[in-house]
């Protein structure tokens, strides 16, 4: 069976590295061929596409499918996915992100394509976005999914979100949680070493935050509560991991609000490298307004750190309250700054939270089960029957 994978752009992000892995676990599962189509990666986020470029045969890049809306080039991509999917012939094809869903999804339509699967990493229409666009995207969702078979979502959140826009039925939906290689993390530990190198002492509450620095992703949010816990927890250290293109606003916020020699931006970090950072942090902070569910929250779970995160989206289903963390009401940056003082003054209940977070992310977010439930979807909507022997990835 063939099934080819339809994505945006490759840069350094959750749905990209989610993909991936995806890609990599379905390769080692009987009777599969897997092809992946993505646009040009731009941009100070980084890039994926190396990685996918080692396996032979399996990317191929479409430079006029671009992330903005553009008539132009959005018309010519269209015609170039069509005419690749033409050729390719898949059984299947899933796509992913805003931009390459609802043109990948149109073009497998025109091309015939059997069977079609979006997956939401993340809502490509909301209020986080100007109306104009908001009415393109939601018109837009509205008339591919017309023509989806199944929706694979990384956050019951998005199941929700998505059947309140009158986007397909309950049963067209399955919640698969993003993945990851577990053991880097399982295995993270307090590297002194590193901490020194990033002008961390061994006695500082390390906040740590992995996200590429771009709107919505709560950085000056969390820079803010910092500022606000600093003078009640003076050995408080802020550790931004990652970068993006408002890298330098938020270094001048730091300035303004008196704290940037208390931040460390680490820049961009291989996503082989992000577990060495989660061991070194004391606890995660993640503010986002706009994130299916941030794989940053399960990694550090993983580690066995507490998670603070803002309600948004699918992060209660990972943050759980009293249990794996604190959730916040979005926006209230008073009761964040007091969660972070009760972690960083009680070493016993972070362990608390951090135990019972490993042991939930050991349950639920292994990349096998990840692979494991997506093809069986695979095998019943193409009604083949499921081997009863299957290699893990």
């Amino acid at each position: 069976m063939r099934v080819t994978h339809l994505i945006t752009r490759l840069i350094v992000g959750g749905a990209q590295e989610n993909t991936l892995a995806t890609i990599n676990g379905l390769r080692q599962q009987p009777g599969l061929e897997i092809k992946l189509i993505a646009g040009p990666t731009i941009g100070a986020e980084g890039s994926l596409e190396p990685a996918a470029a080692r396996i032979p045969g399996l990317l191929t890049i479409v430079p006029e499918l671009v992330r903005p809306l553009h008539p132009l080039k959005d018309f010519l991509a269209l015609r170039q996915l069509v005419r690749l999917l033409r050729a390719q012939k898949p059984d299947i094809v899933h796509t992913h992100s805003g931009k390459a869903g609802i043109l990948g999804r149109m073009a497998a339509r025109r091309a015939g394509v059997p069977h079609i699967i979006h997956h939401i990493h993340g809502p490509s229409f909301g209020d986080f976005q100007g109306s104009l666009a908001n009415a393109i995207f939601t018109g837009a969702e509205r008339y591919v999914g017309r023509f989806t078979n199944h929706f694979f979502c990384s956050a019951a959140a998005m199941t929700r979100l998505y059947l309140a826009a009158g986007i397909g039925r309950p049963e067209m939906y399955t919640r698969i949680f993003s993945g990851f290689r577990l053991e880097p993390f399982l295995l993270a530990q307090n590297d002194l070493a590193l901490r020194q190198q990033l002008g961390l002492a061994p006695e500082h509450f390390v906040i740590g935050k992995i996200a590429r620095i771009f709107k919505l992703k709560g950085h000056a949010d969390l820079l803010a509560a910092f500022a606000q816990l600093l003078p009640k927890a003076p050995h408080a250290r802020l550790l931004f991991v990652g970068d993006g293109s408002l890298r330098a606003d938020i270094e001048n916020q730091a300035r303004e609000l008196g704290v940037f020699n208390k931040v460390v931006f680490t820049g961009l970090v291989p996503p082989g490298e992000v577990a060495r950072y989660v061991g070194i942090m004391d606890c995660l902070a993640h503010l986002s307004r706009r994130e299916a569910l941030s794989r940053a929250l399960p990694q550090a779970l993983a580690a066995a750190k507490p998670v603070v995160a803002f309600d948004f989206d699918g992060a209660d289903e990972v943050c759980l309250e009293n249990e794996t963390g604190f959730l916040v009401r979005t926006g209230d940056l008073t009761t964040v700054t007091q969660r972070l003082l009760q972690l960083a003054n009680d070493p016993g209940l972070r362990e608390k939270f951090g135990r019972h977070g490993q042991a939930f992310v050991r349950e639920n977010f292994s990349v096998e089960k990840m692979v494991a439930d997506q093809y069986q979807i695979y095998m019943k909507l193409a009604g083949r029957p499921e081997p009863t022997t299957r290699s893990t990835p």
